[in-house]
């Protein structure tokens, strides 16, 4: 646990009980802070009586003397409606901040290297982790992906924490300033938590905020979304540091892109050739080039050298829910893509197999399934789940594709796997990228995974063959 020694004797308020704001409780407690802690929820209030921590209503708290907030980034502070504990805060002209913050104030020297987009944090994230790890400098990984900040190892001068960073961290995470960071992409998402797609990308643009970086800073950008192209170049007159555009679409002057499958690093305006992405098989498809250029720039960045990064490309493991193979049975190969929680991210795996026996559904963004016809020719059948079902039917009928309604992943697996049999088409696949979020029948996108391959390991009795 990081220690927050710094703060011994100041007042600070915990608002959200869950697995960082716990975390949070327990490190400013044994710091010696006098803590606040409340959350609304009864499960909050019961993890923290048996993790010992006292629980003050902050409903019924004056903020007068109160030296933060550390708020759950779940928790609103301003749109669409302020909690009443956050606005009490504000009112009070109390510091909201999270466990992130906490962790750059207690560890200043160490390197900070920074992750976010829509789409595609998570493997960018544990890649440059993965690779930097490889080399053997002690190496945190975590934030919005993983265990809380504060449970990491504490890191001096030559520790790297790498964080995945959400919107709703990096609006109460004033102090942060990463050395190196990458906005990936943006595509409209979270919109109703920040007043619209100004909003959005505004929180986006925070992860090149200085904060408490001391020394030159490096700015990594993708260009292959118009939000993202016309932010670079707001950064070319704005930022203090270097920016360096990447994209996955083609060569880039100056930049990191990709050509004919081939990762080129252009920096020095030299087009040098570093390696095939198409080799790389837990990096399939076209987004995940994008991702294995962020994970190059920011590893050059904080001093990685070319051939350590190679070998950690190479070596890369891929992630559990992103696109992972769970399995073959007969000839049909089973993917668990469950963390394509919106139409963006279904689109990145749509691109990547043919025939598709889909399975999608659950809880719809408010964009749908937008911007998806061109990849339906690859779509042999629909399997449709969850909240979802009607409006999605309705979507697939105008487009002209069939589909199924199966309700539950237990009939979607068997339904798509018979399907896939009965046709006989040439290495057909069962892809489950539901392009929803997964609240409505599960309490995350991992339980619906684990769902979707238990039922695909039941299909051939408990062993995938």
């Amino acid at each position: 646990m990081i220690d927050l020694g710094h703060l011994k004797g100041r007042r600070i308020a915990v608002m959200g009980l869950a697995r960082s704001g716990l975390t949070a409780a327990r490190a400013l407690k044994a710091a010696g802070a006098t803590l606040l802690a409340w959350d609304d929820g009864a499960g909050g209030q019961k993890a923290a009586a048996e993790a010992g921590i006292d629980l003050t209503n902050l409903h019924e708290t004056d903020f007068a003397g109160i030296d933060a907030l550390v708020l759950s980034p779940g928790i609103p502070h301003t749109y669409p409606t302020p909690n009443p504990i956050a606005a009490k805060a504000k009112a009070a002209g109390v510091a909201i901040i999270s466990d992130i913050e906490l962790l750059r104030q207690a560890c200043p020297k160490a390197t900070y290297v920074g992750i976010t987009g829509t789409n595609g944090k998570s493997t960018t994230t544990s890649l440059v982790a993965h690779i930097i790890a490889g080399t053997g400098r002690p190496t945190q990984v975590g934030g919005n992906l993983g265990i809380p900040a504060l449970s990491f190892d504490a890191l001096g001068a030559d520790g790297v924490y790498v964080l995945e960073m959400s919107s709703y961290q990096l609006e109460i995470t004033p102090s942060l300033g990463f050395d190196a960071a990458v906005l990936l992409n943006i595509t409209p998402d979270h919109l109703d938590r920040h007043g619209g797609m100004d909003g959005y990308i505004a929180a986006k643009k925070l992860i090149f905020q200085k904060g408490m970086a001391t020394g030159a800073q490096v700015a990594v950008i993708g260009i292959d979304d118009p939000h993202c192209a016309r932010m670079a170049l707001e950064l070319d007159a704005e930022f203090p540091g270097k920016v360096i555009r990447i994209s996955a679409e083609g060569p880039v002057s100056g930049g990191i892109g990709v050509e004919n499958g081939v990762l080129v690093d252009d920096r020095g305006g030299h087009h040098h050739p570093v390696t095939d992405l198409r080799s790389l098989p837990a990096l399939p498809g076209t987004h995940n080039w994008q991702n294995a250029a962020a994970a190059y720039a920011l590893a050059r960045a904080v001093g990685i050298n070319h051939a350590d990064i190679l070998d950690g490309l190479r070596t890369f493991p891929g992630l559990a829910h992103r696109q992972s193979l769970v399995g073959s049975i007969d000839g049909v190969r089973f993917i668990n893509d469950s963390k394509a929680t919106n139409a963006d991210a279904a689109a990145k795996a749509l691109a990547c197999y043919q025939p598709i026996y889909w399975i999608l559904g659950g809880k719809a963004k408010d964009t749908g399934l937008d911007g998806l016809d061109g990849f339906m020719p690859a779509v042999a059948h629909a399997f449709l789940i969850g909240d979802a079902t009607e409006a999605f039917a309705e979507w697939l009928s105008a487009r002209g594709v069939a589909h199924t309604r199966c309700g539950t992943m237990d009939v979607a697996v068997g339904a798509a796997f018979a399907k896939a049999k009965e046709e006989g088409r040439e290495a057909p696949v069962v892809l489950l990228s539901p392009a929803c979020a997964s609240f409505d029948q599960y309490p995350n996108f991992e339980v619906r995974g684990d769902d979707f391959a238990g039922h695909v390991r039941a299909l051939s009795n408990g062993g995938i063959v």
